[in-house]
């Protein structure tokens, strides 16, 4: 399972370059899941729904299913929040994850940052931060994408795999 993070501060565009890239990974044939993660409270559950009323009751974990699509809906109850790695472990079988947030893990990051910011960049305090996505040109060290240019960014990212598929064919993992 390969992984590719989006990280940004809050309206640097970060959903639209994680949905762009998801499109059009999964347009070129791949398998892609997704993880976002969110700093406050989000419930994908209603009150008055069954669902919502069975974990109301207690239930740990409530599996909503129909003919489209399931959702597991699991209560921390007070249990600490799950690691981005306990996450992935819990994804299906795909080629990419592309996760949205989660910048303080060490997974490879491409941050998505906009001139007009009033935050300065992740990436000088972020080793894992290993491309940018911007509407300017950053002193960045490492490639800088247009954040528009969501195929050269597909590009990029499919490089990864193909480079860590030769680092461990010739043993430098």
């Amino acid at each position: 399972m390969n992984v590719i993070g989006i990280v940004g501060w809050k309206n640097a565009g970060k959903t639209t370059l994680a949905s762009a890239l998801i499109r059009e990974l999964s347009s070129r044939g791949l398998r892609v899941n997704s993880i976002k993660h969110a700093h406050h409270g989000v419930d994908v559950d209603q009150p008055g729904t069954d669902s919502y009323q069975h974990r109301e009751a207690g239930a740990q974990e409530v599996i909503l299913a129909g003919g489209q699509r399931f959702a597991i809906m699991h209560e921390l109850r007070g249990a600490t929040e799950p690691t981005m790695d306990e996450l992935l472990a819990r994804l299906g079988p795909c080629d990419w994850v592309v996760v949205e947030g989660f910048k303080h893990h060490s997974h490879p990051k491409i941050e998505v940052h906009r001139q007009a910011s009033e935050r300065a960049p992740l990436y000088p305090q972020d080793d894992s931060i290993i491309a940018v996505a911007a509407d300017y040109t950053p002193e960045f060290s490492g490639p800088v994408f247009d954040a528009n240019d969501v195929a050269a960014i597909a590009d990029f990212v499919l490089g990864l795999e193909a480079a860590s598929v030769n680092k461990r064919r010739t043993g430098d993992a």
